[in-house]
């Protein structure tokens, strides 16, 4: 392309001519690369970004070297952003701070490679491999962009997608648990509260920046599990094992001092509290845990309850 011709024709102009889906055509199949490149930037600047994608990516190979090509790459991955083509638009976002490295439009290509595969993530339920790149991908922005004023927005999309994660966890830890008892799913020698209590410890440890909402269900499912563990374990082992559970109480007490879940925390530590008294016995029935729409509550408090409201219907 020579110096001699600029990219002079006015937008309004170029609008006029690709009108008709004719002209596009004749756009697609001219040898005019300037005539080509300011139609692609008219078509970006009006909407019509599925357009605009389609001619910037037949002049990256022509206007390869120039100025022009390194903003037909970026021009093409914004207009696939743009047209929600996500998986299009992270790729030519990723190539275009891959071939300029140094290149004017750098930061945003890193940025929005990053917003581009967040915008792939798949539904909780399932792998999130995709999180994780898009975490990836968003750290290694901060780190070629350090001075970025996207720093906080930045962060705030890391922490929602490592939240991401660790909701994940949780449901396959609160999955271990609901299990309970039933023992041909576990790999935990057919015990799943053991499998839950791993399970969610390892994603507190592995995630501390973990909103504190996640952090706390984790906690109290981690306990119940441990209470769990505890009370079916053979004697030998329930002491220590009721010592564990007590153990996660003041961590969860410390932790979450005003958890609506601290009532329920306060039953497993006095229970455990007498079954280390006890060395291991077993408790009356009147001393146990009783469950109740996934809330452990000590049985003498469910029959208070109980009679209070015959009490109230006799009334």
């Amino acid at each position: 392309m020579g110096n001699s011709r600029l990219f002079f024709l006015p937008l309004l102009l170029v609008l006029t001519m690709l009108t008709a889906c004719s002209e596009f055509s004749a756009v697609l199949k001219s040898d005019d690369y300037e005539y080509k490149y300011e139609a692609a930037k008219a078509l970006y600047a009006d909407g019509q970004y599925r357009q605009a994608a389609e001619l910037f990516s037949m002049l990256l190979a022509p206007l390869k070297g120039t100025s022009y090509g390194e903003e037909s790459l970026y021009m093409l991955a914004e207009s696939n952003l743009k047209a929600k083509d996500y998986e299009s638009a992270a790729m030519f976002f990723k190539k275009y701070y891959q071939v300029y490295p140094k290149g004017h439009y750098m930061e945003m290509a890193r940025f929005n490679s990053g917003y581009s595969l967040y915008k792939q993530v798949a539904d909780i339920r399932l792998d999130q491999t995709s999180t994780m790149e898009a975490i990836r991908e968003y750290q290694d922005f901060l780190d070629y962009c350090p001075n970025t004023g996207l720093k906080e927005q930045t962060h705030a999309v890391i922490y929602e997608l490592q939240d991401r994660l660790v909701e994940k966890e949780y449901l396959s830890a609160k999955l271990y648990y609901d299990l309970g008892t039933y023992t041909l799913n576990s790999i935990y020698g057919g015990n799943n509260y053991e499998a839950c209590v791993v399970t969610a410890q390892n994603a507190l440890k592995d995630y501390p920046y973990a909103s504190a909402g996640l952090r706390e269900n984790l906690s109290i499912l981690f306990l119940r599990a441990k209470y769990h563990l505890a009370r079916q374990s053979v004697e030998a082992k329930r002491v220590e094992r009721f010592r564990d559970a007590i153990d996660e109480y003041y961590a969860f007490e410390n932790d979450f001092p005003e958890s609506k879940y601290l009532q329920e925390a306060n039953s497993i530590f006095r229970y455990s509290q007498r079954m280390v008294e006890r060395k291991g016995g077993l408790l009356t029935d009147d001393d146990a845990l009783v469950e109740k729409d996934g809330i452990l509550e000590e049985a003498k408090e469910v029959k208070t309850k109980k009679q209070k409201k015959k009490e109230q219907k006799g009334s």
